[in-house]
């Protein structure tokens, strides 16, 4: 996998950055990666398509509605293999299991990101507005992503992990969400993953310490 540099996902980076909203921050950023292997993913590769195998070959169920009845095509595991490549490079200290990994992944579309963003991006799209007024946020996070992947042409995939298995979780995180898109004729994705951080918790305070009763909500004056 390459990391691909584009200057229309920077822009959106740089202002996704560190947005601080009053009580919250949201954090978000876009990576654009080749699937043409690099260094050690030959070998990276590999190994995860004999991890797969052999949990094939271990499974018994012969349910066609199994999970892993999907993995049978080569087509999907190598779908599969370049995803946790992706994750391997965005978090190179992270040890990522194909096979626990794909049990984290759902297959989603335009509309099921759109609402996804609209609802928990809603501040920060007031925000973009306001710094920018030349467009809405997520229309230009639509072009750039267009401009590297095609996204008519692409498949979408959410990863949402447990805790075990959560390189992108932090420290004061409220929410977080990453997504994947994949164009299987450019042999090219693109990360964006983002999240809400509550500041009270980044900064060492807790509720208690502020006055808050338990049943006060500390981010009334975020939209969602």
């Amino acid at each position: 996998m390459k990391f691909l540099e584009y200057t229309p996902l920077e822009r959106i980076n740089d202002f996704l950055d560190h947005l601080s909203l009053g009580e919250c921050t949201i954090k978000g950023c876009l990576e654009a990666y080749s699937c043409k292997h690099t260094g050690t993913d030959k070998k990276l590769s590999l190994s995860l398509e004999h991890e797969i195998l052999d949990y094939l070959g271990r499974s018994s169920d012969t349910d066609s509605s199994s999970p892993v009845d999907h993995l049978l095509s080569r087509s999907s595991r190598k779908t599969l293999i370049y995803l946790v490549l992706t994750l391997s490079h965005m978090y190179p200290d992270y040890d990522f299991s194909v096979v626990k990994a794909h049990q984290f992944f759902t297959e989603e579309s335009w509309d099921s990101f759109k609402q996804i963003f609209d609802t928990y991006m809603f501040e920060a799209s007031k925000e973009w507005i306001e710094a920018n007024g030349d467009g809405s946020l997520l229309e230009t996070l639509k072009e750039a992503m267009d401009e590297v992947v095609k996204l008519s042409e692409c498949e979408i995939y959410s990863y949402n992990p447990n805790s075990d298995a959560d390189p992108f979780s932090e420290r004061g995180a409220i929410w977080s969400f990453s997504f994947f898109f994949y164009n299987r004729k450019l042999k090219r994705i693109v990360s964006f993953r983002f999240c809400c951080l509550s500041n009270l918790v980044v900064e060492g305070l807790l509720p208690s310490e502020l006055g808050y009763g338990e049943d006060e909500e500390i981010f009334d004056d975020m939209d969602m």
